[in-house]
């Protein structure tokens, strides 16, 4: 029984630095030019100079959900300290899904709506939520799969600042 408690804290342990270390190789975020719900586009490249939070998730999502009022607080708390957060719904229904869930969900983030090709443009997002972390110059440097804590969102925001 100790032994396979032992084997068992070592898998989590090893998923845990997995998912919460940096990307392998540093390489340029792919650009992308979404429109939010308001009519607003955002364009990656025109956020150069400002570390950006890409955050790819879905309304259906239990760990997606969980981690909205998070990011929606590091946002007010950051927004006017160089950082961007940009929440990429990957829900199939894209705005016929979306929009009833902003209605009833206080989200201070620009949501927009992306696609399976844009997620794999940015790397392996086989489960959401994944988030990437893009430095002031452009360059994916960190990713996360999995839920994120408020703590764990700060700490990589300030490593980059």
């Amino acid at each position: 029984m100790k032994r396979l408690l032992a084997l068992l804290i070592l898998l989590i342990l090893g998923v845990l630095l997995v998912t919460l270390s940096p990307a392998q190789t540093k390489r340029r975020a792919p650009n992308f030019a979404l429109r939010a719900a308001n009519g607003k586009t955002y364009e990656l490249s025109k956020m150069k100079g400002k570390v950006v939070v890409v955050n790819f998730w879905a309304t259906w999502c239990g760990p997606c959900r969980k981690e909205i009022p998070d990011f929606t607080e590091v946002y007010k708390n950051y927004k006017n300290k160089g950082v961007e957060i940009v929440g990429i719904s990957l829900d199939q229904g894209g705005w016929d899904d979306v929009l009833p869930f902003l209605k009833t969900n206080s989200i201070s983030y620009p949501i927009v709506i992306g696609s399976d090709k844009l997620a794999s443009e940015f790397g392996d997002v086989r489960y959401i939520p994944t988030t990437f972390f893009v430095d002031k110059n452009g360059y994916i440097v960190g990713q996360q799969v999995g839920g994120m804590t408020k703590s764990q969102l700060e700490s990589k925001i300030k490593s980059l600042l």
